[in-house]
């Protein structure tokens, strides 16, 4: 394995553990802010591990998923989509209060235990154990 790619997800696992205490303290959009950021990171270590080359500099995570060739099941390329639309919204929010009542801690909750789902299945994917 590639030492950046195990930076990748050293980080990606550090982002989760955050976004749990995000839901702790009430943070919500910061929650949903930090799984999208850990899938990011966790979908740069497959790229670099099946490209071979630093990842670039992006946040979609549907170009990440493509750019490594990852074929992943229907409910977690749903997921895929769904936070990466939600990435804007909650990194920027054009309107905090409305952007709160959108991501409510359910949601969050939603988000992060789906996220480490997820998680968890990339990094037992095969292109890691390189």
């Amino acid at each position: 394995m590639r030492k950046d790619t195990a930076n990748w997800i050293a980080l990606a696992e550090y982002d989760v553990e955050t976004a749990h205490h995000m839901l702790a303290t009430g943070r919500y959009l910061y929650v949903i802010f930090l799984c999208h950021l850990a899938l990011e990171k966790m979908l740069k270590a497959h790229v670099a591990e099946v490209t071979q080359s630093v990842p670039i500099k992006t946040h979609d995570l549907i170009y990440l998923v493509r750019k490594c060739e990852l074929k992943m099941p229907a409910q977690y390329l749903d997921f895929i989509g769904k936070i990466n639309t939600a990435s804007i919204p909650t990194r920027y929010p054009d309107d905090l209060q409305r952007a709160l009542k959108e991501y409510p801690k359910s949601v969050a909750k939603d988000y992060l235990t789906q996220t480490a789902e997820l998680i968890q299945w990339l990094k037992q994917h095969p292109n890691l154990s390189k």
